[in-house]
């Protein structure tokens, strides 16, 4: 199964985004998680295109659980999504394996663009079935 994998330990927030995603990106989610042990057990069955992950976890840190995630799916693209952005930049980031460190003081539609930045092909849809996992689960078809 493809789609997006949230991970938050607040339940609200976990819930605001699978909302937003699935009503205003196109993506589906097809799991989601609360601590760092869950994530890596829901991302190995349920093969995320992307995952959607908070810094401060239980146990795991989230940049720990990054690291573990890529190990066990290196394809899987990764967003930190979290209040503490100002304490990782992308230098940091990318030593933990994470494509993109968003704060969520940010704008939600911000979330979005970066979701459709990291899930669409490099040069886009090139036929006209071409469509990402998160896409294809979803039934949407390109126009």
């Amino acid at each position: 199964m493809s789609g997006i994998l949230i991970v938050d330990d607040n339940a609200n927030i976990r819930q605001l985004l699978h909302s937003f995603i699935e009503s205003t990106t196109g993506y589906e989610v097809c799991g989601e998680a609360e601590n760092g042990a869950e994530a890596l057990e829901r991302a190995k069955k349920l093969q995320p295109d992307l995952v959607l992950l908070d810094l401060t976890l239980p146990g795991m840190t989230g940049t720990e659980t990054a690291t573990a995630l890529k190990l066990e799916l290196p394809h899987v693209k990764i967003i930190l999504f979290t209040f503490h952005a100002d304490g990782v930049n992308q230098s940091i980031a990318s030593i933990f394996h994470i494509d993109r460190v968003i704060p969520k003081s940010d704008s939600i539609r911000t979330l979005g663009e970066h979701l459709k930045a990291l899930l669409t092909p490099v040069n886009g849809p090139t036929r006209q079935g071409d469509v990402t996992g998160a896409q294809r689960a979803k039934g949407d078809q390109p126009s």
